[in-house]
C-alpha cells in the first residue's frame, strides 16, 4: 500500500486515509489504486464489516490533482472509476468521513458512499466548470437522484460550494458532528456493525439496484435476493438472541 492511502483496522471497521495532506489530498492514480485495494481487502476478509473514507490533514479530498492531469494521468482505476470506486463500490458498506473540503471529484467520492459523517465547518461542491472541466465521476448523473434537480443543476452550472447544514438539509449527509467526523463515522459503524452482516449486505445491495427496477419487477428481484437473509445461520442466531435476551453471536453466513 502507498504512503499515499493509508490503512488501519479497528474493531472490524477499515479505516482508509487518503493520505495527500500537502496537496489537500487530490486524487492521483496511486491513490485510486490504493482505495480499490483497499474495497476487495474489505469484501475480501469475513473478519471487516464496514470501512471508513476520510483525509488526512483536515481536508476529505480536493478532487483530481490538476498537476497530474496535465501531465497526463487519470485517477481512475478501470472498471471502478474515480478514486477507486465512483462506478463500482464495494459490496459491504462504506462511510465517508468528511472534514474541511469535498470538492469535484472528493465530492464524488462522498456521494459514493453509502453514508456521510461530516463536520459542521465542511463546505461541499462540484466546480468543475469553473476550470473548463464537467463533473463526469458521478456529479451529473447521480447527483440529480439524490438532490432535486434543479438544486444539482445550480451546483453543476454555477459551481458554488455549499456548507454542512446545507448539504444535511438536502439529505447528502447523515450526520453532522461539532467533533471529528472520524469519530462520528465509527459511531455509525459501531451501529451496523451491531447488526447482522448477511442482512446489513443484501440491504444495502436491494436500496442501490431497485431505482431500476420496473414495478413489475420489485417484488420479484427482492424476492431472488431474500432468501441468502431468511434462510441464514444469522437469521437463526438473531431470533434465538432475541429470546434468550443476549447479544447476538453473528457468523456472516
Amino acid at each position: 500500500m502507498s504512503e499515499e492511502l493509508l490503512t488501519e483496522v479497528r474493531d472490524g471497521v477499515l479505516i482508509v486515509t487518503i493520505n495527500r495532506p500537502e496537496a489537500k489530498n487530490a486524487m492521483n492514480a496511486s491513490a485510486a489504486q490504493g482505495i480499490a485495494d483497499a474495497m476487495d481487502r474489505l469484501d475480501s476478509d469475513d473478519s471487516l464489516r464496514v470501512a471508513i473514507l476520510t483525509g488526512a490533514g483536515g481536508t476529505f479530498c480536493s478532487g483530481m490533482d490538476l498537476k497530474g492531469f496535465l501531465r497526463g494521468e487519470r485517477p481512475s482505476v478501470e472498471g471502478r472509476g474515480f478514486g477507486g470506486i465512483t462506478e463500482k463500490g464495494p459490496v459491504k458498506p462504506l462511510i465517508a468521513a468528511v472534514e474541511g473540503y469535498a470538492l469535484a471529484g472528493g465530492f464524488e467520492l462522498m456521494i459514493s458512499c453509502d453514508l456521510v459523517v461530516a463536520n459542521s465547518k465542511a463546505k461541499f461542491g462540484i466546480p468543475e466548470a469553473k476550470r473548463g472541466l464537467a463533473a463526469a465521476a458521478g456529479g451529473l448523473v447521480k447527483l440529480p437522484a439524490m438532490i432535486p434537480p434543479k438544486i444539482a443543476m445550480e451546483l453543476a452550472l454555477t459551481g458554488d460550494f455549499i456548507d454542512a447544514q446545507r448539504a444535511y438539509d438536502l439529505g447528502l449527509i447523515n450526520r453532522v458532528t461539532e467533533g471529528s467526523a472520524l469519530d462520528g463515522a465509527l459511531e455509525l459503524a459501531k451501529a451496523v456493525t451491531a447488526n447482522g452482516p448477511v442482512a446489513v449486505r443484501v440491504s444495502k445491495q436491494v436500496i442501490n439496484e431497485s431505482p431500476g427496477w420496473s414495478h413489475a419487477e420489485r417484488w420479484q428481484k427482492q424476492g431472488e435476493l431474500m432468501p441468502q437473509v431468511f434462510m441464514s445461520e444469522d437469521a437463526r442466531e438473531g431470533s434465538l438472541a432475541f429470546a434468550e435476551k443476549r447479544a447476538p453471536n453473528w457468523k456472516g453466513k
